[in-house]
């Protein structure tokens, strides 16, 4: 078996060591030897943003939480017209920067894109100043809203973080979560909240069988009661 080979290795803003790694075609991140992602499995990255943009109204304008290694904004990008503004908001530098080098190809280099602008920081932040400024938002930052990588993170998932994502979305918009299972409590929080929510299994490989893991979806639309949700479980 081809042995793993460190690439390079940098430091969260939590202090925790990130290290890229490849073995033959495949590339991962680890964290304290837990592998956070990886090129193996990423069909359900792009079932992120599938889910969101063919539920939003016409999207154009789209927030991107979490960089990863840019399959989401990959297959964001090829759903959105040639006008849209995508903007990726990620926390740890050098995410970007491996995104703009070794794993560049891994995604058909998306950063390069014109439409798609890079801002360093927490998504949550990005969220709550932009009141009705989204058509979608794709959050891939945890391991679902249950399954934090970071315990500071619980606040984008309580009560009061899914009122800013509402809010930041305009009427027709959807919110999509990347999770590694199915959230009940969660979902539910997102129709209290007066989004139309569902949670749809998502094949990590984007097929049939093998690992499933789940993308949560919340639209805003308008006339949306709050109190009223729906778990799918297709």
């Amino acid at each position: 078996m081809i042995p793993w080979e460190t690439i390079d290795r940098a430091r969260a803003p939590d202090g925790a060591e990130l290290v890229l790694s490849r073995r033959g075609e495949e590339w991962s991140v680890r964290a304290a030897g837990r592998v956070l992602m990886t090129s193996r499995t990423h069909g359900s990255e792009e079932a992120l943003a599938a889910a969101a943009l063919t539920r939003a109204r016409a999207p154009r304008d789209v927030l991107v939480g979490g960089l990863g290694l840019g399959f989401t904004l990959r297959a964001a990008l090829d759903r959105l017209p040639p006008g849209a503004r995508v903007v990726v908001a990620e926390l740890i530098p050098a995410l970007v920067l491996w995104n703009r080098g070794p794993l560049a190809h891994l995604a058909g280099r998306p950063l390069d894109d014109p439409r798609v602008r890079v801002v360093e920081g927490d998504v949550l932040q990005r969220i709550a100043a932009d009141r009705g400024a989204w058509d979608a938002i794709l959050l891939d930052v945890d391991n679902g809203p249950s399954a934090l990588a970071h315990p500071a993170n619980a606040r984008l998932y309580g009560e009061a973080g899914v009122s800013a994502c509402r809010d930041a979305l305009r009427a027709g918009g959807a919110l999509a979560v990347w999770s590694a299972g199915q959230d009940p409590r969660y979902v539910a929080r997102l129709g209290r909240a007066g989004l139309a929510a569902e949670a749809i299994a998502a094949p990590a490989r984007g097929e049939a069988g093998g690992v499933r893991h789940a993308v949560i979806v919340g639209v805003r639309e308008g006339t949306r009661r709050p109190g009223v949700g729906a778990v799918s479980r297709r």
